[in-house]
């Protein structure tokens, strides 16, 4: 009795005639990615559906940082660090 890892391992993709399994396990994988991005998708959307319309903001407004946000030059070499 042949094992699964012995079916998989045959070199099938000669002569489809003989039994080859080229064309069953090509259909099998593409029918398994398929079921496999369609469930990945769902899920994702239920979990985007379950995140808030805005999230809550941590510490100071966006505006009080912009007023206190200190752009320096990194080339400016007119004051010393």
């Amino acid at each position: 009795m042949l094992t699964a890892a012995q079916v998989l391992a045959q070199n099938n993709f000669g002569d489809t005639r003989t039994g080859g399994l080229a064309g069953p396990m090509g259909l099998f994988l593409i029918l398994v990615l398929g079921t496999a991005t369609v469930l990945l998708i769902r899920n994702m959307n239920a979990r985007l559906r379950r995140l808030p319309d805005r999230f809550p903001s941590q510490g100071p407004s966006a505006d009080a940082m912009k007023s206190e946000r200190v752009v320096v030059d990194p080339t400016d070499r007119s004051t010393s660090p």
